[in-house]
């Protein structure tokens, strides 16, 4: 059994492209894909910066591809893994390595959240079970052991981290968010979590400030009333894509006129939202985009130090997954040994029953300790393959785990009794050839 993945993301895909790359509900891609008679597991993860899908089964590279192609995905935007590259992948990623933003934490929710509908619909088996709970374990260890996540490196959340600093916390603020974009609805995200007294959302088309406020728990206002909210605020930040200043010197000389308190202004746009003279208007605090990008500059470069300490704790928490893995794979052919030994059993231990009690007249007391017998005898039999079985697991011999699910009746091999003892037969019966040497 082989296990690979099929990686659309970032990194060699827009987002259209990413959002093109699944057709149809969740679990029918699950089932889509277990339709395949070569793939015996499957899972899905979807975020708005990756698809992946993890299959377990034969052949999985080639299927994957023939797949991608059946959705109609490029071949310049895919990646696929297998075997140790994908179970590394999914570690990594677990750990935020592979995330757009280094060592974000949603990720890891999302893992766990597809691991479970996955699981729901059918897909995770024994082997992407273990896959998937060690990749939560890890990037949880990650997170605990390093400072992986900690800092700002979107400019929407250094905004946010920047306004803390400034205020010594947003506990009791009133903050004001002008802009509804990609970049105000980061902000209003980072500030979703923390214990403001109001937030406000502004922006021209007000259906957009409804529907971000609602997901934030905020309040949208209208565009036209952005001076009175400005009065009752303690924070401002700024991100519209508006061509022209939205915020001038004159609009907040009038603000602080009335206003009972000092003010903090934020301008994340670009072209910039606020005039640049508004810092010179007192009480007024303004920072620009330029002063954010050091602050998650500067985040950034201490998460790739901590990046360096993370792939240290994969690489070792790599090695034990493989050798859960090929311990699974052991016990696999060791199940198969010991079942096809049962049943052998239990036929030979009703017929030599019957036959002493016809002969000796024995009664069924007896048949537990020829059960006993057998049961030892079994166990003694095959105490030497198990451990050459493991071994041979544990070092990469696939061609003896194989053997045996050949030899004894593996997943697609049967062979009736008729069938057994006909081959013994002929193989009795068959002349020996004797070596000319």
């Amino acid at each position: 059994m082989e296990i690979a993945n099929l990686v659309i993301s970032h990194k060699k895909a827009s987002i259209n492209e990413i959002q093109r790359a699944w057709h149809g509900d969740y679990r029918s891609l699950i089932e889509r894909i277990l339709s395949i008679p070569n793939i015996k597991e499957c899972a899905v993860l979807m975020t708005c910066n990756r698809v992946e899908v993890y299959v377990v089964g034969t052949e999985t590279e080639k299927t994957l591809r023939n797949f991608a192609m059946r959705m109609g995905v490029s071949e310049r935007i895919i990646e696929i893994h297998k075997d140790e590259k994908c179970l590394e992948h999914i570690l990594r990623v677990a750990s935020g390595l592979e995330s757009m933003m280094v060592g974000e934490d949603q990720i890891l929710g999302q893992v766990k959240y597809f691991y479970n509908l996955s699981k729901e619909y059918g897909g995770i088996g024994e082997i992407l079970d273990v896959v998937f709970v060690k990749a939560i374990q890890v990037g949880k260890k990650v997170r605990n052991q390093t400072k992986i996540n900690k800092g700002s490196v979107s400019i929407g959340s250094a905004a946010v981290e920047l306004a803390e600093k400034t205020l010594g916390s947003l506990h009791e603020k009133e903050v004001l968010i002008i802009g509804a974009g990609e970049m105000g609805s980061l902000v209003a995200r980072a500030i979703a979590h923390k214990e403001t007294k109001a937030v406000f959302v502004a922006n021209r088309t007000f259906h957009r400030a409804v529907k971000l406020a609602e997901e934030v728990g905020g309040r949208a206002v209208r565009y036209d009333n952005l001076e009175r909210y400005m009065v009752s605020c303690d924070v401002v930040i700024s991100a519209t894509s508006a061509p022209h200043y939205i915020i001038t010197r004159d609009v907040v000389e009038r603000v602080m006129k009335v206003k009972n308190g000092p003010l903090l202004i934020i301008d994340i746009a670009l072209p910039r939202d606020v005039e640049e003279s508004v810092a010179q208007v007192e009480g007024v605090t303004l920072y620009t985009i330029d002063d954010l990008r050091a602050i998650s500059q500067e985040n950034l470069r201490k998460r790739l130090k901590e990046a360096k300490k993370a792939e240290k704790i994969i690489a070792e928490e790599l090695e034990h997954l493989k050798m859960k893995l090929k311990d699974i794979k052991a016990d696999s052919a060791i199940h198969l040994l010991y079942a096809r030994a049962e049943v052998v059993k239990k036929e030979e231990v009703i017929e030599l029953y019957n036959k002493l009690k016809a002969k000796y007249d024995v009664d069924e007391s007896s048949l537990p300790l020829l059960e006993s017998f057998a049961n030892s005898l079994i166990k003694k039999f095959l105490r030497s393959p198990t451990v050459r079985l493991r071994d041979a697991a544990r070092n990469g011999r696939s061609e003896v785990i194989e053997a045996v699910h050949y030899l004894f009746g593996g997943e697609d091999f049967e062979i009736s009794d008729f069938e057994n003892e006909e081959a013994a037969e002929r193989q009795l019966k068959a002349p020996v050839q004797r070596s000319k040497t």
